[in-house]
């Protein structure tokens, strides 16, 4: 279950960013209060909002049932790795060699940092 929490909340901040990408695309705008109504219609936005929020309280129970050292590293470098791939994914943003090696190097890292967590 503390691993379903921490993975819940990886998946949340990943959707978050991708989501808060989304919305600053053209048509869509920043939200300012000089354009209430683009404010309120740019649902990415808020959605992504939402979502980053969601990933922090998952976060937070994560840390009830996890160490510090191993549930920060884990939220953190799987939300860059899933990010890393969603990148490429959706919005067909380039990958290069050397974004691969740092990849498979932080998660061979947090790998061994986590590998005596129960």
């Amino acid at each position: 279950m503390k691993w379903l929490l921490l993975l819940a909340g990886v998946a949340a901040n990943a959707s978050a960013s991708v989501l808060v990408k989304l919305a600053m695309q053209p048509p869509r705008r920043f939200p300012s209060l000089a354009d209430p109504r683009a404010a309120l219609g740019n649902w990415p936005f808020w959605l992504g909002l939402a979502l980053y929020g969601a990933a922090f309280l998952l976060y937070a129970a994560s840390l009830a049932r996890l160490p510090l050292n191993v549930a920060h590293p884990v939220l953190t470098s799987g939300a860059i790795a899933a990010v890393a791939v969603l990148s490429v994914v959706i919005f067909r943003e380039p990958v290069y060699w050397t974004t691969l090696l740092g990849l498979a190097l932080v998660v061979a890292g947090v790998g061994l940092l986590t590998a005596r967590a129960g």
